[in-house]
């Protein structure tokens, strides 16, 4: 049996048992990874590369920072400042949606996430509303915030490489002719539809979180030092190529930054790690390398857009390659699925005689529809514990989302981007 067949059985299988969730998804996760290396389907290095990974590494730090904005009772105070504003949930609902998709445009959408769901969580507990319904639209706006700019998501740069290549290049807010309205359409879906499908869980997993506290007794200064070591960590992340320090570090510094000055303990810092959130992410990514390695996700690809036949029409193509990016993107990292996708892409739209922009732009777009799974993108991995959520919860949210976005995208894709200019 080869080694791409191997790992389309174990995607298979993950798929099953993600649905399925008779065992926990962090110990499927880890069954997946021991068993390529088992297989010899990967090294155990590269099978396990994933926990240091530098998403993992933000984790960790982000949790610490996120468990300190908590423990001091700061995440709720913001919290109360917001819904003195937003007084029904759905307002909340996009409040949220418009900040967290405004600066994700210009931020990592992982960092961006990382730095607003405790303040979410405290904003949860202030207005009574459950998490579980806030922290999903969350997670999706920071994934199509991704798409406002050329630095919002690494598939950006992907696809500007390779028409850089061509003598081409997208401007830096080209990605937005698309990604803004897939963005405002979002928020008013949600708005009038959407929210009717969040799931409503009491409470979460996540200890970290626990909303059930009297933090009268936190001195003032813990509080605010908290809040300014967040806001510090985020300046750091928006400037990482002015200072060279990457995401993964600026967070860690905050979160030394904390334990350091007492605002968090370490004993406190350790709890508010999520354990199941670094199994899960860790474990998928082997996965994810196994797909790239071995030419399955390829295989995959290649099976797809040969169904086309050999003079595919221009329109029929992009609908297939947008699909195909929202597969592949909730079970592989968008930048995978990018990476994979472009080249295939351009050599199609080049045989074709067509202005490769328009099936580029679908590919990105499409690989940014990581919505309906919790390993779709970090963010999501971030938010299943604290938000109690199952793996149905993010397709039942997230499906119809995707719907939405593919038909935002097909509309405007073939009149801001014609095949024959």
């Amino acid at each position: 049996m080869s080694q791409a067949t191997i790992t389309l059985l174990f995607l298979a299988f993950a798929i099953v048992m993600f649905v399925w969730e008779k065992i926990p998804l962090g110990v499927t996760s880890m069954i997946v990874c021991i068993g390529l290396v088992v297989t010899g389907v990967l090294e155990w290095k590269a099978a396990f590369a994933g926990f240091i990974d530098s998403n993992v590494i933000l984790f960790v730090a982000m949790f610490i920072v996120g468990g300190a904005l908590f423990e001091t009772g700061m995440a709720n105070k913001i919290g109360g400042v917001v819904t003195h504003f937003a007084k029904s949930e759905r307002q909340l609902i996009v409040a949220i949606m418009v900040i967290v998709g405004l600066m994700s445009g210009v931020l990592s959408n992982t960092g961006t996430a990382a730095v607003l769901i405790p303040v979410v969580i405290g904003i949860a507990a202030k207005s009574g509303y459950s998490r579980s319904r806030l922290l999903m639209p969350l997670v999706f706006a920071a994934a199509m915030g991704g798409n406002l700019s050329l630095i919002g998501a690494p598939g950006n740069l992907i696809a500007q490489s390779a028409m850089e290549e061509m003598g081409k290049s997208f401007g830096f807010f080209e990605y937005a002719k698309v990604g803004i309205p897939i963005l405002i359409v979002g928020i008013i879906y949600f708005a009038f539809i959407g929210y009717k499908f969040l799931p409503e869980k009491s409470g979460g997993d996540s200890q970290a979180y626990d909303t059930q506290r009297d933090f009268s007794d936190v001195p003032k200064w813990k509080q605010y030092l908290s809040l300014i070591i967040l806001v510090l960590t985020l300046l750091g992340m928006i400037f990482e190529k002015q200072t060279g320090i990457k995401l993964c570090i600026a967070g860690c510094i905050g979160a030394l930054a904390l334990i350091l000055t007492g605002v968090i303990s370490e004993k406190d810092a350790l709890k508010s790690i999520d354990l199941k959130t670094i199994f899960l992410f860790g474990g998928t990514l082997s996965l994810a390398a196994a797909l790239s390695s071995t030419g399955a996700g390829e295989m995959i690809a290649n099976k797809v857009i040969g169904v086309l036949g050999a003079n595919p029409s221009p329109y029929v193509l992009t609908f297939v390659v947008f699909m195909l990016c929202c597969v592949l993107t909730n079970f592989m990292s968008n930048t995978a699925t990018t990476a994979l996708m472009v080249p295939i892409c351009v050599s199609i739209a080049n045989g074709m005689g067509a202005d490769p922009s328009a099936v580029l732009m679908a590919c990105v777009i499409g690989g940014s529809c990581a919505y309906a799974t919790p390993i779709g993108m970090p963010a999501n991995t971030m938010v299943i514990s604290a938000g109690g959520y199952t793996f149905k919860d993010y397709a039942k949210a997230g499906v119809p989302l995707i719907l939405v976005a593919t038909a935002v995208s097909m509309i405007l894709l073939p009149i801001l981007f014609p095949f024959f200019p």
